[in-house]
């Protein structure tokens, strides 16, 4: 067995200090990945909604705004911005593209944003 010298002591610690801290930025990274990934599924139910909305009023106009508006308010109910909707009257067809806020994440910027599209077809029979 070798004997311990005076320059060794303590360097188990430093060395555990270290990995500590490469564990919490790896789990502060996952973090910010689920919520990522948390923030593109929102988007993209937002992004269906509104698209079906928005086809449902081309198909079957109930007369409470337009397509577009009636998206926007859709997107806007599922916590998303509409950026477009392509809503051309006499079709049935609706596309549209959304934008939704990450929020707070802890190792990237806040101003995080991701994008969601959607097209709905409203197939009458007749």
């Amino acid at each position: 067995m070798r004997a311990r010298t005076a320059g060794e002591r303590g360097s188990v610690s430093i060395v555990v200090a270290a990995m500590t801290a490469v564990i919490v930025v790896l789990a502060l990274g996952a973090a910010d990945v689920a919520r990522v990934f948390a923030a593109a599924s929102r988007a993209q139910t937002a992004a269906d909604a509104a698209a079906l909305a928005a086809a449902q009023e081309l198909a079957l106009p109930g007369g409470s705004g337009s397509p577009a508006e009636i998206a926007a308010s859709y997107a806007a109910a599922n916590g998303a911005t509409l950026r477009t909707c392509v809503c051309e009257p006499g079709t049935f067809a609706a596309d549209v593209e959304i934008r939704l806020l990450v929020g707070p994440l802890f190792l990237a910027p806040d101003d995080l944003t991701v994008v969601a599209s959607a097209r709905a077809v409203i197939d009458l029979p007749g």
